[in-house]
């Protein structure tokens, strides 16, 4: 039996006020499992050097992903968590550039053997930070060690107000086929809040110069809901906004408010954040909105267009979930570029130095620039299956389990299962547990990562010590 994930009926969907309360927690969003927070520095580049000597050694042509982190921006945006730089003076780039080539040349060493890529991303920070000149410098230094396969994803996050007719004309030659653009939300009060002006206008021109070069099957918008300022009326206009330029997907965020790991985060004004019950009520208006339009819901945050891959890829049951977030390209392998960058080999996981002196520093001295990892044990493959699958799929198929990792998932989950009481709402039901199958019903949806702490082993302990770790699930 293949499982797949089910339809959603907005009308079995609602939760009160107590209910939307008391699961709203803090907790991950489980593009790792473990998290990052388990991460520790006794793993090294020795492991990994371990690691990276057992991959080469897999099957022959076994398919690698590569994530490229371009740390840089021009300004700094107030509501942003992601590891970035802001800077105008951009000679810092070509200094960081040759570095990253130098990291490419060493990781390519030591896996003389297996060179096929499946998937490329370039994130950031803004990888069009970088001139169109540097771009393709640092294409040609990673297409001079790896292979892309046909049909392999090359993909790359833009921002409108700094990418360039040049930008897009160069990522096309060169061979990319996604772009990841971020909007945010195109109401100007709520771009004012969150330090982000970018008009409706330069979006879309931008967007009308991709679909002109060919990037008319591969073009992802990225909206955030929960931002200062948002309510129901400005959400509701930026919905209409990104209809009328219908990209072929959407990933839809929640805002991540995580101010003790950002301190740049404490200048928004807390007041003017929507409730959890206005945030829940974006997220039914983005979902009912969307699918009204055509658009299919994938996983927790992401929709796409019937034709796309991604949603092929989720009515076939081939979607995955990796540190990039849903792909179709499942991999054994993720390496990592770039400073803070985080890759999976062969069960365990490696983030580089997360600061820009302590990277070059490695690479100076004939390192690798891993900082820290964490290298999975058998519970652990087991839980990151079950994890995985339930923010792929919504559900666990338990005999499928027990064949992957011989357990009787039953036996081997038993306090878990006892536990999930305390994530189902007396009447309105988050998951149905069957002989077969474990099941997220159409109001868990909204709140799976709440299931897929009960599987966390390390989530309590987090939890725990007091320390703020993690965004709220609402």
């Amino acid at each position: 039996m293949t499982l797949r994930a089910p339809s959603v009926s907005l009308a079995s969907a609602a939760l009160d006020p107590e209910s939307i309360r008391r699961l709203d927690r803090s907790g991950p969003r489980y593009t790792s499992y473990p998290t990052a927070l388990e991460f520790h520095e006794g793993v090294d580049e020795q492991a990994y050097l371990s690691r990276l000597a057992l991959a080469n050694q897999g099957p022959a042509g076994s398919p690698l992903s590569l994530y490229v982190h371009i740390p840089f921006c021009e300004s700094r945006c107030s509501f942003c968590a992601c590891h970035f730089i802001a800077t105008p003076h951009r000679e810092v780039a070509h200094t960081y550039l040759g570095y990253l080539l130098r990291e490419t040349d060493r990781l390519a060493e030591r896996l003389p053997d297996q060179r096929a890529v499946a998937q490329m991303h370039w994130g950031g920070g803004t990888p069009t930070y970088l001139s169109p000149a540097e771009l393709e410098e640092l294409f040609a230094g990673i297409a001079r060690h790896f292979e892309f396969e046909p049909g392999a994803e090359l993909a790359i996050e833009i921002d409108p107000r700094v990418t360039t007719r040049s930008h897009l004309e160069t990522l096309a030659r060169l061979g990319f086929n996604r772009l990841s653009m971020g909007v945010q939300d195109f109401t100007p009060a709520v771009q004012e809040a969150i330090g982000r002006r970018q008009t409706f206008e330069e979006t879309r021109a931008l967007l009308d110069v991709a679909r002109e070069l060919g990037f008319d099957e591969g073009i992802n918008f990225d909206l955030v809901y929960g931002l200062p300022a948002q309510d129901e009326a400005s959400f509701d206009l930026s919905l209409d906004r990104l209809l009328e330029l219908r990209p072929e997907r959407v990933a839809m965020y929640s805002f991540a408010y995580v101010p003790w790991v950002k301190p740049h985060q404490r200048r928004l004004d807390t007041a003017r954040f929507p409730t959890r019950e206005t945030k829940l009520t974006l997220y039914r208006m983005a979902l009912e909105r969307l699918r009204a339009a055509g658009y299919e819901s994938i996983g927790i945050d992401h929709f796409a267009l019937p034709g796309d891959e991604l949603a092929r890829a989720a009515r076939e049951s081939r979607l995955d979930r990796n540190f990039m977030g849903y792909t179709v390209k499942p991999s054994e392998t993720t390496l990592a570029l770039g400073v803070s960058g985080i890759g999976e080999v062969d069960g365990a996981f490696f983030q580089n130095e997360r600061k820009l002196k302590a990277y070059y520093a490695a690479l100076d001295a004939g390192r690798l620039p891993i900082q820290r990892g964490y290298l999975l044990d058998d519970d652990d493959r087991l839980r990151q299956y079950v994890i995985r699958e339930l923010m792929c799929k919504f559900a666990v198929d338990k005999v499928e389990v027990g064949r992957r990792f011989a357990v009787d998932f039953d036996t081997y989950f038993a306090a878990e299962l006892a536990r999930i009481s305390d994530v189902v709402d007396g009447a309105v039901r988050l998951v149905t547990n069957a002989p077969r199958a474990l099941r997220v019903t159409d109001a868990g949806r909204m709140f799976v990562r709440n299931l897929c702490m009960v599987f966390d082993r390390y989530f309590e302990a987090q939890r725990e010590s007091g320390k703020p770790a993690f965004s709220r699930t609402v």
